[in-house]
């Protein structure tokens, strides 16, 4: 207490002599350059990540609690009725058509583990998400990567080995989109004996066609699968719950897909009130992103950059030079931005860009990439 007091009065003596003026010019100089040093401190801005970078809504963290609080005790609905009810009336279907599980990846590794017997092949257009064909290792068949996000170059692909089509549609990394008509083309095209596994996890970023416009070719072709998820849009990655959509007489092959011992209660409950109370957040999550992607693909090719077209919350960036994609991430990391290269799915000289959805993060965005390329 006594080296208190003697702090405290070491700190006013200093003031003795000076008109009052004086010390509050003194104490305004000393709060300019606090204020200076804490702007001067920018936060890591991570646009490595697809998931929405916010906090849930608090709705959603007080059904969770609420769930917690009533009933851990007990063992969860291993149908998830509720929140399969819920979802089959969102998207016009019958429940029995519908299965949730614990995410995409799960869901997707059930279906790749049912239907692929061994040395049966996987195509899918490459890069895209990296899990692919470890699930087709896992359930002992091979995987066929395709240059090129394309019906023709996935048909070119085809011979009597295969049986599945994984396709992320919005395309990670890479943004693309196949629209309807050409997802019609490429399945009107299929043997009959080929099911597609259509992974929408991006689906709620894309603004070119309505949301379940996709969901109408379950009704003409049984063979495809349709997956959703809540980790990326809806911002709930941490609650791992995603789920399937087939057509009149998928329900068989659905209930395979579901986990052995159900979805964890926390995360039903959760997904479950965030179709009920959030989703006109999702809505104008997905208005941001398509006016920041926007403004983000003309700012990069006024710069030369050559990318394509996205409908996706990414964006492809070349990135050229001798050591590529590792020295363009190395540039923005001690800039304070994190973005993901594409040396994991076979692209060093590409770097995968999250479209910021804020203003001031993608003019700050901007302005490294200019410091860093300059």
């Amino acid at each position: 207490m006594a080296r208190e007091r003697k702090g405290l009065l070491g700190y006013y003596k200093q003031f003795e002599g000076l008109s009052e003026e004086e010390v509050n010019a003194d104490l305004r100089e000393e709060a300019a350059e606090r204020r200076a040093k804490a702007l001067s401190r920018l936060e890591p801005l991570d646009l490595s990540r697809t998931t929405w970078p916010e906090y849930p809504h608090p709705a959603i963290v007080n059904a969770i609690t609420f769930a917690a609080r009533r009933g851990l005790h007990r063992y969860l609905d291993r149908s998830s009725a509720e929140l399969r009810s819920e979802l089959a009336h969102r998207h016009g279907v019958s429940e029995g058509r519908l299965v949730v599980g614990d995410g995409v990846a799960q869901l997707i590794s059930e279906a790749a583990a049912a239907l692929l017997e061994p040395d049966d092949e996987l195509i899918t257009p490459w890069p895209s998400y990296a899990l692919y064909p470890v699930v087709a290792r896992h359930a002992r068949g091979v995987a066929v990567p395709v240059t090129g996000f394309t019906v023709d170059a996935i048909l070119a692909a085809v011979n009597d080995r295969t049986r599945l089509v994984a396709l992320c549609n919005p395309n990670d990394p890479t943004g693309e989109l196949l629209s309807v008509a050409e997802l019609t083309r490429l399945l009107e095209a299929l043997p009959e004996r080929v099911v597609v596994l259509l992974d929408e996890a991006l689906r709620d970023y894309a603004d070119a066609e309505p949301l379940d416009a996709t969901l109408a070719l379950l009704e003409r072709f049984p063979r495809v699968l349709v997956f959703r998820t809540f980790s990326k849009a809806w911002g709930l990655a941490g609650l791992r719950c995603g789920y399937a959509l087939g057509g009149p007489g998928a329900e068989p092959m659905l209930e395979q897909l579901a986990p052995e011992l159900g979805v964890n209660e926390l995360a039903q409950a959760g997904a479950l009130e965030a179709i009920r109370t959030v989703g006109g957040v999702v809505e104008r999550r997905r208005a941001t992103i398509a006016a920041q992607r926007e403004r983000l693909v003309v700012e990069l090719r006024e710069r030369g950059y050559d990318v394509g077209a996205s409908q996706a919350n990414v964006v492809w960036l070349p990135a050229p030079g001798p050591h590529g994609a590792s020295e363009l991430a190395a540039r923005l990391d001690r800039s304070g931005i994190v973005v993901q290269t594409g040396n994991g799915v076979g692209a060093p000289d590409r770097v995968r860009l999250t479209v910021p959805h804020r203003v001031e993060d993608l003019d700050r965005l901007l302005r490294s990439l200019d410091a860093v390329s300059g």
